[in-house]
């Protein structure tokens, strides 16, 4: 179905109002906070060590030759294990095996995580490199359900600091009373069901979901 968008700029007025080098950007923004640049260390101090061990959900982001991803991450707190402060370990649990992180590291080792904590507004960046680890130790280190990991990712930290609250208190990203019910958006199988053209019968997989999720997540 098509989109209607209303008050969308032409592309005129798009092209005149782009910024295009770094001067006019910074000329927009002005200075550097002082303590923001002072927070970036290079790293896992353990004053960030303490957000990871408590973080059960991350974004990793990766770049590959057809360029950006974000994928999510979680599992009990803790997940991302501080092997020490320069490196970090990341199991890749079971999914749908595209791995488009995995592939993205092969073309380039560069990625980043976010990590967040339930309640708390401040979130932990960590930017680094990354390799894909097959080690036999590493694999039965990240066993849970019986089940070990195909690979882990072993991140090498190259920078590292926190985000303020401030996206999160705009958000209200914790208030309980801004949860929607599933009901409010497509459910999964409406939305392989309109992308697919009807390939996919939504209330069959719909059906089958909850089961299957349970018994795949390891």
């Amino acid at each position: 179905r098509a989109l209607c968008f209303s008050n969308v700029p032409k592309d005129g007025d798009m092209v005149d109002h782009i910024v295009r080098d770094i001067a006019a950007l910074e000329a927009l923004y002005g200075e550097v906070n002082e303590v923001s640049a002072l927070k970036e260390i290079d790293y896992l101090h353990p004053a960030y060590a303490a957000f990871i061990k408590a973080s059960p959900f991350a974004v990793l982001a990766s770049v590959g030759a057809d360029g950006l991803d974000a994928s999510p991450r979680g599992d009990p707190a803790g997940f991302v294990e501080i092997a020490d402060e320069k490196t970090l370990l990341l199991a890749d649990r079971r999914g749908n095996n595209r791995i488009d992180s995995l592939r993205n590291v092969l073309n380039d080792p560069h990625v980043a995580l976010l990590f967040l904590v339930p309640g708390i507004g401040e979130t932990l960046r960590v930017n680094g490199r990354a390799e894909i680890s097959i080690a036999p130790d590493l694999l039965a280190r990240f066993t849970l359900g019986g089940k070990p990991p195909r690979t882990v990712l072993v991140v090498h930290v190259d920078r590292v600091f926190f985000q303020c609250s401030r996206a999160v208190i705009r958000a209200e990203l914790w208030n309980p009373e801004k949860r929607l019910p599933r009901a409010a958006l497509p459910s999964t199988g409406e939305m392989l069901q309109a992308v697919t053209r009807d390939r996919v019968d939504a209330r069959a997989y719909d059906a089958e979901l909850p089961a299957r999720l349970k018994t795949t997540l390891y």
